[in-house]
């Protein structure tokens, strides 16, 4: 990237948060703090309005716009590429409200642009799932979002799937997380007095209080992965040695069950984890039959084999019917 593209660039960064850390800038164009020095000093000699505090960033001052942004073809591509995500990984709500940005996005591109991104959109497609997730018909994520950002207390009815049963919950949200195809929100709950993990394809209906909640000492997604982190000395480490067949196959579910790192092993693959759920990972272990071994721990040798033992009775009980 040349100097004056990498000017625009920084001066469209300034605009997109009310502080900018030089840091921030370094690291996004992989240039020195110096050089973000200087670059700052021939905007603002060039009539841009910047502002400085020490020891915190850069900000533009109020009322400075940008004239209407100009896209790169790359850059178009790569938003109507965030559209087909979109799509499939998301509710109506922010399915309507991607579609309208991406409109506006459309209406600033040039001829040739436009003819890119028309000929593209037949030739980039996301798979959708086999089962139509219920995540998908609802339309809570947009509300959910303004909740986490104006830290209001929300209700939900919610689906128990360990009870089996409607609950009635007021929680404190922190933030969104999208895992195992699904979206859930991660929230303080006041009724079990903990941080809980909510599937948001089993809210049924969500209101908000008007009450608006204190930061906990877990207040963002980055504290509350921590809190996991350090939750892991409770967790067992298991060590499975998988055929590299299988191991093709498992690339993705096996960071459902704790993947930690793999290594070679004289024509095998042997990979680590970090688990809660022992019984769990066993019972996804024993539908790759011959393909894997247990090395280690004696609990998940014991119990993948007490699975077997119970399937075998279970058939035999079948055949003398």
């Amino acid at each position: 990237m040349n100097r004056i593209d990498r000017l625009t660039a920084i001066l469209v960064q300034l605009q997109s948060k009310k502080i900018v850390k030089a840091e921030e800038i370094a690291d996004r164009f992989q240039i020195s703090v110096r050089t973000v020095y200087r670059d700052v000093k021939a905007l603002m000699e060039a009539g841009v309005p910047i502002g400085s505090e020490a020891g915190t960033g850069y900000f533009i001052v109020d009322g400075y716009h940008l004239p209407p942004v100009m896209f790169t073809e790359n850059e178009a591509s790569a938003m109507m590429m965030a559209g087909k995500l979109v799509e499939r990984m998301t509710d109506q709500s922010i399915q309507t409200s991607f579609e309208g940005a991406l409109f506006k996005i459309k209406a600033v591109l040039n001829e040739a642009q436009k003819d890119h991104l028309e000929s593209l959109q037949d030739h980039i497609e996301v798979m959708k799932p086999r089962v139509t997730l219920p995540a998908q018909a609802g339309n809570f994520l947009t509300d959910l979002q303004k909740a986490v950002v104006g830290k209001q207390v929300i209700f939900l009815l919610y689906f128990s799937n360990h009870q089996n049963e409607l609950t009635e919950r007021e929680v404190e949200p922190i933030g969104l997380f999208y895992y195992s195809a699904a979206w859930h929100l991660i929230a303080w709950c006041r009724l079990r007095k903990g941080f809980r993990d909510f599937r948001c394809d089993r809210i049924k209906e969500l209101k908000s209080t008007g009450e608006v909640f204190q930061p906990r000492s877990i207040s963002t997604m980055q504290e509350y992965f921590n809190s996991l982190q350090q939750a892991n000395v409770e967790m067992k480490s298991a060590t499975v040695l998988f055929d590299r067949k299988e191991a093709h196959y498992i690339q993705n579910s096996r960071h459902y069950f704790g993947f930690v790192s793999e290594e070679d092993a004289d024509g095998q693959v042997r990979m680590h984890f970090l688990t809660a759920d022992l019984n769990m990972m066993a019972r996804w272990l024993l539908s790759y039959g011959r393909g894997v071994e247990i090395e280690k721990p004696e609990e998940l040798k014991e119990t993948i084999q007490q699975l077997v033992e119970e399937l075998q009775e279970h058939y035999l009980k079948l055949e003398t019917r």
